[in-house]
């Protein structure tokens, strides 16, 4: 008993001294805080947290609160020479648009926007995964091809929950971006959850720069024929050109069938995502793009097949995402493609970047895609005709019994379809 008494006297003094220490420095300051908290209430009527739908902010929301917070923390904050300006109003505009709910909405400092940009043109360094704030989580959409993170063994649908050994819970994505990124040849830790498993898995991930090759195509030899093989791994500034050409050059021989893989494909421009449809499809439809207050537009394939007739599957799974589920969506509905694999990521939403004063950079999502029958990407996603899985026993084993799928199918079509 003596030793529980002991125990609690010790937790309680440094309580007590905290509460004393407040008290006797705060007395004098309380006229001063009750002050700026008084012009705080009368200023800050509390009507734009009572639902009200904000439409003209610069006339219906009064930014005095906001200015008033600045101003009792460059008055009281213990640490005055930490009150960096543009770090607080960064981090103002992060949080509005954070509160905003929808994890594609995402503010981009310049240092953010500028990585941004580079990974579409496939130059990043780090560990070479792609990202997601999803219900709270940090959710990977994909590892990209050859990337430190893909060797590790990642994959998609990880959730993210240390980085280096701290819980990152409550850390939005740039955060956890800013905890992740480093220097080439340095190493990170990463712990994640993965769905099915019951504990979960650490991984030491040692940075590298990143080279995304946007294209890669192989002939593939047969004892039943030729077939073609392109894997489309982002949908970058050259992504289709390049495409393009290796199509063309494969094309040249006599093929059985075509492979689109276009697995771990997080996405990219929406323009590329219809000239690609475009080279299968000699018409239709190829997205609906449904935006606030209009009809939907339609995007239709151009009419300039370069392929329109060869036998065709195309691969994809957790990773596949935004402009490659378009794609998948497109080619599916018009019965062009047979789609093997596992469900996609269901990213169905455009976003806009917009370009903001002194490099930062806001990606707002501004629409939702709809396939050629209607079907809401962001909330379906992309379900395959033949669900294949890859299991990472399989990844370390180097098997890969989707491409063998899909080999099977072009090869013996008539005879899988019976099974």
């Amino acid at each position: 008993m003596v030793r529980t008494l002991r125990i609690l006297t010790y937790v309680a003094l440094p309580v007590l001294t905290l509460l004393l220490g407040w008290q006797l420095g705060a007395t004098y300051q309380m006229r001063e805080y009750a002050e700026e908290t008084r012009r705080l209430e009368m200023l800050y009527s509390g009507e734009t947290g009572s639902g009200q739908i904000v439409t003209d902010p610069e006339n219906e929301v009064d930014m005095s609160l906001l200015w008033g917070v600045w101003r009792i923390l460059i008055k009281h904050y213990i640490a005055p020479d930490e009150l960096e300006a543009t770090k607080l109003l960064f981090g103002a505009v992060e949080g509005m648009v954070r509160s905003v709910g929808d994890p594609y909405t995402v503010f981009m400092t310049p240092a953010q926007n500028k990585d941004f940009r580079q990974s579409l043109e496939g130059k990043l360094q780090g560990i070479g995964a792609e990202l997601a704030f999803r219900d709270g989580l940090i959710v990977i959409v994909a590892p990209l091809k050859g990337s430190p993170a893909q060797k590790a063994g990642l994959l998609p649908e990880d959730v993210i929950i240390e980085v280096d050994g701290e819980n990152i819970e409550g850390e939005n994505l740039n955060q956890v971006v800013q905890r992740i990124r480093g220097q080439k040849g340095t190493t990170v830790t990463l712990t994640v959850d993965r769905p099915g498993a019951l504990e979960s898995k650490t991984f030491s991930i040692v940075r590298d720069e990143i080279l995304i090759p946007s294209v890669e195509s192989d002939l593939i030899e047969t004892g039943s024929g030729a077939l073609g093989y392109i894997a489309l791994n982002q949908f970058g500034d050259t992504s289709i050109d390049e495409f393009q050409k290796s199509l063309k050059d494969l094309l040249g021989n006599d093929l059985e069938g075509l492979i689109v893989d276009v697995r771990y494909n997080g996405g990219g421009y929406l323009e590329g995502a219809v000239e690609m449809t475009s080279l299968f499809l000699r018409q239709g439809k190829v997205v609906s793009v449904e935006r606030r207050g209009t009809e939907p537009e339609h995007h239709y394939v151009y009419g300039r097949p370069v392929a329109p007739d060869v036998p065709m599957v195309v691969l994809i799974n957790q990773g596949s995402a935004s402009a490659s589920e378009i794609v998948a969506g497109a080619l599916q509905d018009h019965k062009r493609a047979t789609i093997i694999g596992m469900k996609s990521f269901g990213k169905g939403t455009v976003q806009e970047v917009l370009d903001l004063p002194g490099g930062s950079s806001l990606r707002v999502t501004t629409a939702r895609w709809l396939t050629p029958n209607g079907k809401n990407l962001g909330k379906e996603g992309v379900h395959p005709d033949i669900v294949v899985d890859r299991s990472t026993e399989d990844f370390e084993a180097e098997r890969d019994p989707q491409l063998d799928a899909a080999k099977e199918w072009l090869l013996d079509h008539e005879d899988v379809t019976k099974r």
